[in-house]
């Protein structure tokens, strides 16, 4: 049986275990000069990371290998870094060693993330000094939540009401007040 279009509408957007209900609490957005650097090989990785830090408001650069990381972090100063561990060339292992030797970037936080199981077990045996790992794929809540943790809180909140007023779009015609 196929539910109705205000049944369907009540179960994503109102009532219950709902899309909505996840942020019950107001999104803090960062501060608009916020940077964040990503370090992964993968470009399907960093374009869907970068996307998901943009529309919460991050400023991104990114980088597709170590060295190139490195650099574009002491240049740009970034205040959270994203870092993979299996990188061709130098591994985001040797990176992180170089960026805590830095005074630049020593006290950056380093979020670690590896979608490879034996690296995800290397970095829990190792604990090199990052501040957080992430194994991959991660949720979008989960995200920003350990970014949030790690940044603290931005200085403009703004509610899911807010929110889905500024990003809410329908195909076809949108519910009358009637379904919600």
């Amino acid at each position: 049986m196929i539910p109705d279009k205000p049944s369907l509408f009540k179960r994503f957007f109102g009532g219950g275990n709902t899309v909505l209900d996840r942020r019950k609490k107001a999104r803090t957005l960062p501060a608009p000069d916020t940077k964040i650097l990503i370090i992964d090989d993968s470009r399907t990785i960093v374009a869907v990371l970068g996307k998901m830090l943009r529309q919460g408001g991050y400023q991104v650069i990114s980088a597709l290998d170590a060295e190139s990381g490195i650099e574009l972090a002491l240049n740009e100063k970034p205040n959270l870094i994203f870092l993979d561990i299996v990188l061709p060339g130098m591994n985001g292992f040797a990176a992180l060693r170089v960026l805590r030797r830095e005074a630049a970037s020593r006290s950056t936080p380093i979020i670690m993330m590896s979608g490879n199981m034996q690296a995800t077990e290397q970095f829990y045996a190792q604990k090199h000094g990052a501040d957080d790992f992430l194994k991959k794929p991660f949720p979008r809540a989960e995200l920003f939540h350990r970014i949030e943790r790690l940044l603290g809180p931005g200085p403009q909140p703004q509610t899911a009401e807010e929110e889905i007023g500024q990003t809410a779009q329908f195909v076809g015609t949108p519910p009358g007040p009637e379904q919600a």
